[in-house]
């Protein structure tokens, strides 16, 4: 069988908090693929040689307002981007696409519904939130989820989300965060004995992270332990609300915001700290988490971590095992989950090895890319049995546009 073609849509490449799919498509082996954006971003951080970058289309100022306000077209129409892809795709040979992220599959939902050969839609969390700026997201979601012979979820929490917002059971895939364990070897790690605890958190800076119940709790802590010291990765809209929570607390000079860092660096951090800090919590419009990268890699450094039972978490950290799981926003709680792990030196180095173990065994990258091929190939195999296909153009042509002759 010859090497199969996947193109990788993803609507900016990459944002900085988008490592988990650059390791997706640097580590394919059975499928060879390309990047379809429409925005380059970080791309020192984020080098691929393969980019198809999409340009933005011309188009006829009078078919443009003819196809969004008379026909009420799509925007994929209305902008032009239809043919572009199609043309793009039929060049570079793809048999199949794989989109990420579930709005960005709404987004092309009027060509897919076209497109004579199959996609796969993977969700990662913030897309199972209602998108208030997208008109009737929910109604189109469903309308994606029978168009695409696949869907994947980050997450067993994520799926059954899906689930309820009408995708089908057989249609659903779970398709895991990969860590590529030779980056985040295992660290032996000794409870201090000066009480010098360190704890961190690597994270973005928006409310579903959590980072003000880890200030929260951090300060609870600290009472107990007043010389630990806990560093927050990271850089987003709320930094400035959390300095000001840091300085009410009274815990300002204990807390380092340390901005974003390279992997270098927060491999660095993985291997200083004592303790991961992830409380994650959901927000009313249910946008979630899947499992957390920053988690995985520092388990697999053997950190054990205290985090909520939020969205994918619980798949990645077993409560009592690896680490202690409590209630969102409850801040007191995962300050007695902090004070637990510290009061027992031998309780945190078993929790911290089983931790490392958990994820070499679940989530290796190697592991994790077998599996997403093998879902590829189903995706491929189930629209070759699906009469819909063979009969779908390459694109049916949207209506003849004549342009209305000059008034007399």
């Amino acid at each position: 069988m010859s090497e199969r073609v996947v193109a990788s849509y993803c609507t900016t490449f990459l944002k900085r908090e988008m490592l988990h799919i650059y390791r997706q498509v640097t580590s394919l082996r059975n499928y060879r693929t390309f990047i379809m954006t429409k925005a380059l971003q970080n791309s020192e951080r984020f080098p691929f040689d393969d980019v198809e970058l999409i340009p933005e289309p011309r188009t006829n100022p009078i078919r443009h307002g003819w196809l969004k306000f008379v026909e009420r077209r799509p925007p994929i129409v209305y902008r032009g981007e239809y043919q572009m892809l199609s043309s793009l795709l039929q060049r570079r040979g793809a048999d199949l696409m794989h989109i990420y992220f579930g709005h960005t599959g709404v987004h092309l939902l009027p060509f897919l519904e076209r497109w004579d050969k199959p996609c796969v839609v993977s969700f990662h969390g913030a897309d199972v939130a209602m998108k208030k700026d997208i008109r009737d997201y929910g109604p189109k979601l469903k309308s994606l989820f029978q168009t695409v012979p696949l869907v994947f979820a980050r997450s067993r929490s994520l799926a059954d989300r899906l689930e309820a917002l009408g995708c089908p059971s057989d249609k659903l895939r779970i398709s895991r965060t990969g860590v590529p364990l030779r980056e985040f070897p295992f660290v032996r790690r000794e409870a201090p004995t000066d009480g010098r605890w360190k704890l961190m958190q690597a994270c973005r800076l928006i409310p579903k992270k959590g980072v003000a119940t880890t200030l929260c709790a951090f300060a609870i802590f600290q009472k107990e332990f007043p010389n630990a010291e806990l560093v927050i990765a990271g850089k987003g809209p709320l930094q400035a609300h959390l300095e000001e929570l840091s300085e009410e607390l009274g815990i300002s000079g204990k807390v380092r915001f340390q901005g974003f860092v390279s992997q270098a660096e927060l491999l660095d951090l993985y291997g200083q700290s004592h303790m991961f800090l992830h409380p994650s919590e959901t927000p009313p419009d249910q946008n979630q988490e899947g499992v957390p990268n920053s988690i995985l890699e520092a388990m697999s450094t053997g950190l054990p971590v205290a985090a909520t039972k939020h969205g994918g978490i619980p798949e990645a950290v077993e409560d009592g095992r690896c680490g202690y799981l409590v209630e969102e926003r409850d801040f007191e709680a995962l300050a007695a989950a902090m004070k637990k792990l510290a009061r027992s030196a031998s309780t945190f180095r078993e929790l911290g090895a089983r931790a490392s173990d958990y994820v070499a065994a679940n989530f290796e990258q190697s592991a994790q890319i077998r599996q997403l091929e093998t879902h590829y190939e189903e995706a491929v195999a189930l629209a070759a049995a699906d009469e819909r296909y063979p009969v779908r153009a390459q694109l049916r042509p949207t209506k003849t546009f004549v342009q209305p002759a000059p008034a007399k």
